[in-house]
């Protein structure tokens, strides 16, 4: 299942527009703190640049968002990189552009499409991908039936993430939660009925 859409690693570009450098960065967060630290981090690289301008989209539903131009004439920088971002789909990424000034005044349209155009080089090169939610069941079987689940999982309907053996075997099983109910009966069949539910839990996957 869908839940929403982010980045998978952190990243930077550089764009050059009429002698003024845009280097931006970008970063996966989880909260507003980490994307302060991450923005004192770049701006502590960058002392000496003319504007270092940020922008976060945190929650599967955008619920914090923020923005700041530091300095740029108000609109033409935080909030169309923030507003780039959510048209995207994408949240739960700190963004921000260090602007060393190279003597050109750009005007209101230069300035928003060259933080717009440095803030899209780097999401690319942080890879855009999508999180899903999986469903984790586990369970306790003899070993005559791991085969047959072994073969079964190559279809690409479920993922046995882990596998533990003692007297009998335990998998793990990631599978899509719609799916849940399939699985079970999927594996009472091939055992029989002869194998035990240990436990249901559900976790957040990239996958691009």
């Amino acid at each position: 299942m869908l839940r929403y859409r982010t980045i998978k690693k952190e990243a930077e570009a550089e764009l050059l527009v009429e002698k003024s450098r845009f280097i931006a960065y970008v970063k996966p967060v989880g909260s507003k703190e980490e994307a302060d630290a991450f923005f004192s981090k770049i701006r502590g690289l960058h002392r000496n640049a003319n504007h270092n301008v940020p922008a976060f989209v945190i929650g599967e539903r955008f619920e914090q968002q923020w923005a700041s131009d530091d300095g740029e004439p108000q609109g033409t920088s935080g909030v169309p990189m923030l507003q780039m971002m959510i048209k995207e789909g994408l949240t739960n990424v700190a963004l921000i552009v260090t602007r060393y000034f190279g003597g050109i005044k750009l005007g209101t349209g230069g300035l928003m499409r060259a933080y717009t155009g440095a803030a899209k080089q780097a999401l690319l090169a942080a890879e855009i991908c999508e999180v899903h939610e999986l469903a984790l069941l586990a369970f306790s079987m003899d070993y005559t039936y791991l085969g047959k689940l072994q073969n079964l999982s190559e279809n690409g309907e479920f993922q046995i993430l882990e596998t533990t053996f003692t007297d009998k075997v335990a998998v793990t099983i990631a599978v899509e939660p719609e799916r849940t109910e399939e699985l079970r009966k999927t594996i009472a069949n091939l055992s029989g009925g002869r194998v035990t539910e240990l436990s249901e839990g559900k976790q957040l996957v990239k996958k691009n």
